[in-house]
C-alpha cells in the first residue's frame, strides 16, 4: 500500500487566534481559508512539506454533534483533553525558546521522557495540547 498522512483536523473556537499560533508562532503555512455560515476552516501546514496539513476547524460544524456533545467537546477543548498533535524539530530548545518569546501557554519544559523521548508542550489558543519532539 501507498499511504499517506494528507490532513488531520484540530477544533478551534477563535479562528483569527488559532492562525495566528500556527502562522505566526509555528511558522506554518497557510494553504487554505473557507468561510460558512460564520463559520471558518484555515488549512495550514510546515514548509517544506506541502503534502501533510492541519485543517482546523469549528467544532460546532459536526452535523451530527449534539447540543450536549458540544458543550462537553467545548469543556474538554478548555482543559487541554478533547484534541492533541504531536510535532517534531531537530532544535528542540530553540522551538521552546521561540514559543516562549511568542507566549504561548507552556506546559512543559523541554524534558526527557522516560519512554526515550525528549519533548516540549503548549497548548494552542483552543486549548489543544501540542507535544513537540526533538529529532535525533
Amino acid at each position: 500500500m501507498d499511504i499517506t498522512i494528507h490532513a488531520t483536523f484540530l477544533p478551534h473556537d477563535d479562528p483569527e487566534a488559532s492562525l495566528a499560533f500556527y502562522r505566526d508562532t509555528l511558522g506554518f503555512e497557510v494553504r487554505n481559508q473557507v468561510e460558512y455560515g460564520g463559520m471558518h476552516w484555515n488549512t495550514v501546514g510546515p514548509p517544506g512539506q506541502p503534502g501533510t496539513s492541519i485543517v482546523l476547524h469549528p467544532p460546532a460544524a459536526d452535523p451530527g454533534v449534539t447540543e450536549d456533545e458540544r458543550r462537553t467537546i467545548t469543556e474538554m477543548m478548555a482543559k487541554g483533553t478533547y484534541a492533541s498533535l504531536m510535532l517534531a524539530t531537530g532544535d528542540l530548545d530553540g522551538t521552546f525558546e521561540r514559543l516562549q518569546a511568542e507566549e504561548a501557554e507552556i506546559i512543559q519544559e523541554p524534558t526527557d521522557q522516560p519512554w526515550g523521548a525528549r519533548d516540549c508542550a503548549v497548548r494552542d489558543p483552543a486549548g489543544n495540547m501540542i507535544r513537540i519532539q526533538e529529532l535525533r
